[in-house]
């Protein structure tokens, strides 16, 4: 069975909500964070998400760690939610690693010193607060970085360039990484000042930034299934499916 982390023990982190995605294989015509999910954006079910779990709220002598989200260059809509929700939002970059790097130094700029700092993709709008604890309470108990994590469960087979297999990939060696993404604060700055202007399609996420630019070991904590990213018609169909579930 799969222990829940004790929520006061998770306070105190900055979170990087990453929303400057432009949701072409939604084919909405929007951001993909505008879109709609029963009756609210992505977006928005994200920071409730984030403020429902309490990971940024004061905890000791920690102070409430603040929410930054990462919009495309030029919006007003997004801003516009996140305003509402009392987050600051800046325009993110090229890559999502540039944008994260435009989060990090507005916080960086603003003085913040966080307990840790936890990196979510907004289209995982959905993610339960259970996700979130665990997170941050590997980092709060010195994990310089983590992930949460699911067992593959389709086989997995290696193709070469003419699609011919070369063969079966072990599938319990395998995990589909998910979000958010929790480091401490130093590692963050430090992995992303050193991998700033790299283009290497290696950089996925946060976690390959720290496995490329440091020698800090990337651990994993369970992830969830409702915690699905949404991304094409059929995430969303199911984003909306776990919604009304929850209603009932």
């Amino acid at each position: 069975m799969t222990t829940t982390a004790d929520p006061s023990q998770t306070g105190g982190f900055a979170v990087v909500v990453v929303a400057a995605g432009s949701g072409t294989r939604l084919g909405r015509g929007i951001p993909k964070a505008l879109v709609d999910v029963s009756g609210k954006s992505i977006l928005e079910h994200s920071l409730e998400r984030i403020e429902a779990s309490g990971v940024t709220a004061a905890h000791g002598t920690w102070p409430a760690g603040p929410v930054v989200v990462t919009v495309p260059p030029g919006d007003t809509e997004l801003t516009a939610v996140a305003t509402r929700h009392g987050v600051r939002a800046v325009e993110g970059g090229a890559t999502r690693a540039a944008s994260v790097r435009h989060a990090l130094e507005q916080l960086r700029s603003a003085g913040c010193s966080p307990r840790g700092v936890l990196v979510h993709d907004a289209a995982r709008c959905l993610t339960p607060a259970a996700v979130f604890h665990r997170v941050a309470a590997a980092v709060a108990a010195g994990q310089g970085a983590v992930v949460p994590v699911l067992p593959v469960v389709d086989t997995i087979r290696r193709v070469d360039e003419e699609g011919s297999s070369q063969g079966t990939v072990d599938r319990g060696l395998l995990r589909a990484v998910q979000t958010p993404q929790g480091f401490s604060w130093d590692l963050l700055l430090e992995v992303n000042d050193a991998a700033a202007g790299e283009r290497d399609e290696r950089i996925t996420d946060d976690a390959s930034l720290v496995e490329l630019f440091s020698e800090v070991p990337v651990r994993t904590v369970p992830g969830d299934e409702a915690a699905l990213k949404v991304t094409r018609p059929m995430d969303l169909l199911l984003a909306e499916a776990i919604l009304a579930t929850a209603r009932t």
